[in-house]
């Protein structure tokens, strides 16, 4: 049976006192790819890719930017922007999103590629329901998300439920959800963990842990323990503290110097 993100927080794979959840991939690709475009479109190569940076970083899951993934392939998809456009009912853009076969396929093929390749559990990290509605909103005629609500949030995740299920065959700890809106964005409604049932729901099910990150910590799903961020701060200054958490979670900055990275990362364990 694979481990579970609780059973990593429990007892983490690197020995450390508190699990280290490292969001890596924006620095990997600034200090391992010199700013070169992130191989989204060859999965063995992102594979290697991020197998480098774990192996320097050593972060207790494989965390698969699938936010990420989705959102260089609808940029470059315009058939598949028209089609969610087609209807401007509330919803509709990311149900069109979440059903096109074609990227579904790939994205299929690519998180296989990196279940095989990679040590670490691996924990799926995609947008909250909200945060995917919000994201693809426009495409209903409006960019105005204040009209969005917990409703809203809650059928979308009837999608994502969905969605998450053709992932069911793949070693998988648990799945994160990001509650945190893109630089600029103007702030949803909250909703909370408990709201997108279904999606608890499918994780249960399939025994994968389920997880919500926001900008203050982060919530797990029917267990008592809780996530705590890790500043910005803590790899650019010395001195910094750590923050008091069950578990860890940092995103390591694209300007952090690499040898004060790896002096940091001593520190964690």
């Amino acid at each position: 049976m694979t481990t579970s993100l609780t059973s990593i927080i429990d007892q983490p794979p690197s020995g450390r006192t508190h699990a280290v959840l490292l969001d890596s991939h924006d620095y990997a690709q600034a200090v391992l790819l010199q700013g070169k475009a992130v191989p989204w479109h060859e999965p063995m190569a992102y594979s290697n890719f991020f197998g480098q940076a774990q192996a320097l970083l050593k972060s207790d899951v494989a965390l698969l930017s699938l936010d990420r993934l989705y959102a260089h392939h609808l940029e470059a998809n315009s058939a598949l922007q028209l089609a969610m456009g087609a209807k401007s009912r509330t919803g509709y853009a990311l149900r069109t999103l979440l059903a096109d076969t074609a990227l579904l396929s790939s994205v299929k093929e690519f998180a296989t590629t990196f279940s095989q390749t990679q040590r670490a559990p691996i924990v799926l990290h995609i947008p909250s329901p909200m945060q995917w509605l919000a994201r693809t909103h426009h495409f209903s005629g409006t960019t105005d998300v204040s009209v969005l609500d917990a409703d809203n949030g809650e059928n979308a995740s009837m999608y994502v439920a969905d969605w998450l299920r053709n992932f069911a065959d793949l070693p998988i700890a648990g799945v994160l959800l990001d509650d945190r809106k893109l630089p600029g964005a103007v702030d949803t409604v909250p909703v909370p963990l408990e709201t997108y049932s279904p999606i608890a729901n499918a994780t249960e099910h399939y025994q994968w842990t389920l997880a919500l990150r926001t900008t203050s910590g982060i919530d797990v799903h029917g267990a008592s323990v809780s996530g705590a961020i890790i500043s910005p701060d803590f790899w650019l200054q010395d001195g910094f503290a750590l923050p008091d958490g069950d578990f860890l979670l940092g995103e390591i900055p694209t300007r952090a110097v690499p040898e004060d990275v790896i002096a940091r990362i001593l520190t964690l364990g």
